[in-house]
């Protein structure tokens, strides 16, 4: 292959990223779209910088040390990569690589200046855009500067900042190289930066222009302030225009150099209202091109524009895919479930088949379309009340939606074969022995899932499995068990309106919860104290336990039945999985490892329970609940009596206490028979992806979690797979794990988190959502993977979120501080249960709130104070 060091841009487009990187393939892509003009250049190609780095051996070896330094390590890195820059930089041009470089200069001009810009093959993607990462120089004149500088440029791969921005993006450094892009420099009035989209707010049809004097540098560096201009259906909205006291200008000789700006100018607009607006439909047409919103650097030269670079913007979070043209609100399901994080695509398609609205999916996350029940009025204020009974900040967000700009068509009242407003159908009688009867439906629907699927392989499992899904649906949508359901949410929010009223107590049902029964997922917590009652007389076991190196399997047991006390430690644990270990951190994704598969998982929190408790604290904890919930019952009706129309208050509380006793447990049983069955489902289908391991279709079993149900039901039928389609799903996997999602989530790309309208809390207190009563204060344990959970008794739990899998810590902790929940989600129904005091959707706690760090929950105010 012959090698070319040397493409002009009109040469080149944005496929060719492998030869010439990001920049030069985006330029090169700019510079053939119709009415957009780029400075005239040519591209150094990558063959040129491999050609560089085969000169100098000793570089390997360094690249060796510096993949294997700690990314804590600053100095290292800082000290390794400049050897690297420095040995870049002395080695002499080969002559044919030097001689096709001024070459090009020839044809387009020797004398005549130039900017020499870094263009790796790691910058400017979808995914990352490596801003800033790599260096740029102005203004340079002459061939000699000119091959000095495009040395320089290979160099700045290796600055600290571009080192340390690779390792924690998990990029090899050796897949990384380096085009120079060479280009006629041009001397601007004004040159800023044009995003398509607000990168604020991530609407899509806002674009923003920043804009002023000079040479953009003085923009980028920070060095002034620029005019804010935005800009909607081809209309400059909002304008901010600074006092712009600098400019960086070019120097005849070459270089550039800082200069004030006379005074009256200094106020003055960079651009007209006329010229953003048309430069702002230069840039649809290049997210037209590009197919994303677009982050561009732009120049005014004379009345015209040219750009000089384009990049996708890389913090916007991905909209909905439809099919019509209309507007759409989403609301984010994650926040409901209790898992932000993206799913990956066989843990999405089977939730999307066994969901019972209609899901739709983005960023690795799914949302749920609700601009139908927002459309009308009575369907509107339903929605509202029970979301915002739930997570206030949905509500909130939703709220701030509708205040917008018509983005919610507006319809009558009667919405055709609409769901129904909230609340139960029919009423349902207060009896425990219906909450039986669910959960022997639900158990015996499982077992029969069990027994079926275990002669189904191949393509007959996946047409098994697409009816499995229909039974999967009608047993969640069992009339009677969401009359369960709404029968304990309902009562809650009855006695807590009604004694707060009557008796000025807030969040008294908090306490009238206390070890209700049939809770699964708080009898799961319970359970595991069981277990380590059985561990903690046998300290070989228990040294044992210590030592433990988390792993993927269950091997460890098999070592614990060798030790003295092992075997019963053994059989303890796997009682135990036997009953939850289809559960997991995540569990609506089917893809995450399941405690059976990573029994591990637990060890910490069991070493926990042996340090933390004395033995029979399990049956002790739900009593000392049980006990004081019926303490609380006695106290409020005595209470009520003695008011005016006291005993018909206190008879109606009566019988609400015992609904709400009677149902509030079976609110986490649901969940518990859905992770049941997904765990079912993903055995038969790890069974489907060995086999496809074993056919050398597949490189490894866990490649099925890339794939949609349908596209896995298609290589099993084919025994053939499209392996770029799994290595794109990781890529991509990786990306949307570092994108926030949004509670709320609208067709324009705008994202709206939503706020609390409070002023009842102290100066400096975070805000949430009060969830479970009282007021505890410690120490807080910022704890972001329950594997990493080492606790002492009387701390405070602070985490992003908790789903149930979290609940056996819950046994440990004195109080919970979560960034994302609601006021019937499954971590505030178990505070609850526990008695424990808890505050839930708090804005960026795991931020603000330090590990080891003491801090006072008020989980009756909703607020946590930051403690000296």
């Amino acid at each position: 292959m012959i090698e070319q060091y040397v493409l002009d841009l009109q040469e080149i487009d944005e496929t060719q990223v492998a030869v010439v990187g990001g920049k030069g393939a985006h330029l090169g892509g700019l510079s053939r779209i119709e009415g957009i003009r780029v400075p005239a250049g040519f591209c150094v190609t990558t063959d040129a910088f491999r050609r560089i780095m085969a000169e100098a051996p000793s570089i390997d070896d360094r690249l060796d040390q510096l993949s294997r330094l700690d990314l804590d390590d600053r100095e290292a890195i800082r000290t390794l990569s400049a050897q690297i820059r420095r040995t870049i930089e002395e080695i002499a041009l080969p002559g044919d690589v030097a001689a096709a470089i001024t070459g090009a200069l020839a044809r387009l001009g020797e004398q005549a200046a130039y900017a020499v810009r870094s263009s790796a093959t790691a910058e400017d993607l979808p995914t990352a855009s490596f801003a800033g990462q790599q260096d740029t120089y102005l203004n340079i004149v002459g061939p000699a500067a000119i091959l000095q500088h495009v040395s320089r440029c290979w160099a700045s791969l290796f600055t600290e900042r571009a080192v340390t921005y690779r390792q924690r993006n998990g990029i090899d450094h050796r897949t990384v190289h380096m085009a120079v892009v060479v280009q006629q420099m041009v001397f601007p009035h004004a040159a800023g930066i044009l995003f398509t989209a607000d990168p604020v707010t991530g609407n899509r049809k806002v674009a923003t222009v920043d804009a002023g004097f000079g040479l953009g540098e003085a923009l980028v560096s920070g060095l002034v302030n620029p005019d804010v201009f935005k800009v909607r259906h081809g209309e400059v909205v909002a304008r901010t225009i600074a006092a712009k006291q600098r400019a960086v200008h070019a120097l005849p000789a070459g270089g550039t150099q800082e200069v004030a700006i006379d005074s009256p100018r200094q106020e003055q607009p960079a651009l007209t209202d006329a010229q953003v607006v048309r430069l702002v439909q230069l840039g649809r047409r290049i997210e037209a091109h590009f197919g994303r919103p677009q982050d561009i650097e732009w120049c005014l030269i004379g009345e015209g524009f040219q750009i000089v670079q384009s990049r996708p913007i890389t913090t916007l979070y991905p909209i909905p895919e439809t099919d019509d043209q209309e507007n759409h609100v989403y609301v984010s399901v994650g926040h409901q479930q209790m898992m932000t994080d993206p799913m990956k695509p066989l843990g999405l398609s089977m939730w999307k088949l066994t969901a019972m609205v209609p899901m739709h999916e983005a960023g690795g996350r799914l949302f749920v379309d609700v601009t139908r029940r927002l459309a009308s009025p009575a369907s509107r204020a339903a929605l509202l009340d029970l979301v915002g009974r739930g997570d206030p900040l949905v509500r909130d967000a939703l709220e701030t939606v509708l205040d917008g700009d018509d983005l919610v068509p507006s319809l009558p009242d009667a919405v055709p074969g609409g769901p129904p407003a909230g609340g139960a159908a029919a009423p349902i009688e207060t009896d425990p022995a219906l909450v039986t009867e669910l959960i022997e439906r639900s158990q015996a629907s499982i077992a029969a899932l069990e027994r079926d699927i275990r002669t189904k392989t191949g393509p007959a499992l996946f047409d098994f499995l697409l009816e499995a899904f229909e039974e999967h649906k009608r047993v969640l949508s069992d009339p009677l068990s969401i009359r369960a359901i709404m029968a304990g949410m309902e009562a809650t929010w009855w006695l807590n309106d009604k004694l707060q009223e009557w008796l000025g107590e807030k969040n008294a049902a908090d306490t009238l919860t206390l070890s209700a029964p049939d809770n699964i997922t708080s009898e799961m917590g319970l359970a595991l104290l069981d277990v380590a009652d059985v561990i903690r007389p046998h300290a070989e076991v228990v040294a044992f336990l210590q030592r433990v190196e988390y792993a993927e399997d269950a091997a460890f047991l098999d070592e614990l039945a060798k030790l003295a006390g092992g075997t019963e430690a053994r059989d303890a644990i796997e009682t135990y999985l036997d009953r939850y270990g289809m559960r997991c951190v995540g569990e609506i994704d089917i893809t995450r490892p399941r405690w059976w598969e990573r029994p591990t998982t637990l060890v910490p929190v069991i070493l926990d329970n042996v340090r933390n408790f004395e033995p029979g604290a399990a049956e002790r904890r739900f009593e000392q609940g049980r006990q004081k919930a019926l303490k609380k019952e006695q106290d409020v009706l005595s209470r009520l009596r003695v008011l005016p129309d006291g005993d018909r208050k206190a008879d109606e509380t009566k019988r609400m206490i015992d609904r709400v006793r009677t149902f509030i447990g079976y609110r986490e049983y649901p969940k518990y028979g859905i992770v049941s069955r997904y765990f079912v489902y993903k055995q038969a289908l790890m069974e489907e992806a060995e086999r496809l391991v074993q056919a050398d279709v597949l490189a490894e079993k866990e490649d099925i979690f890339y794939l949609t149900f349908q596209e896995l039901r298609d290589v099993v039928r084919s025994n053939q797979v499209d392996d770029q389609i799994v290595k794109q799903r990781k890529d991509a996997f990786r990306s949307y794990d570092a994108l926030t999602p949004p509670r709320v989530l609208t067709s324009d790309g705008e994202a709206v988190t939503g706020a609390y309208r409070r002023d009842d809390v102290p100066a400096g207190a975070l805000i949430g959502l009060p969830v479970s009563a009282g007021t505890i204060e410690g120490r807080a344990r910022v704890i972001l993977d329950m594997a990493d959970a080492e606790l002492e008794a009387g701390d405070i739990l602070v985490t992003t979120f908790t789903d149930p899998s979290w609940s056996p810590l819950f046994v440990g902790i004195a109080g919970l501080v979560t960034e994302v929940g609601g006021l019937m989600t499954h971590g505030a129904v178990i505070a609850r249960e526990y008695g424990l005091p808890a505050v839930v959707g708090v804005e960026q706690a795991t931020r603000l709130i330090r590990d080891g760090q003491r801090i006072r929950v008020h989980g009756t105010g909703g607020y946590i104070e930051l403690l000296p």
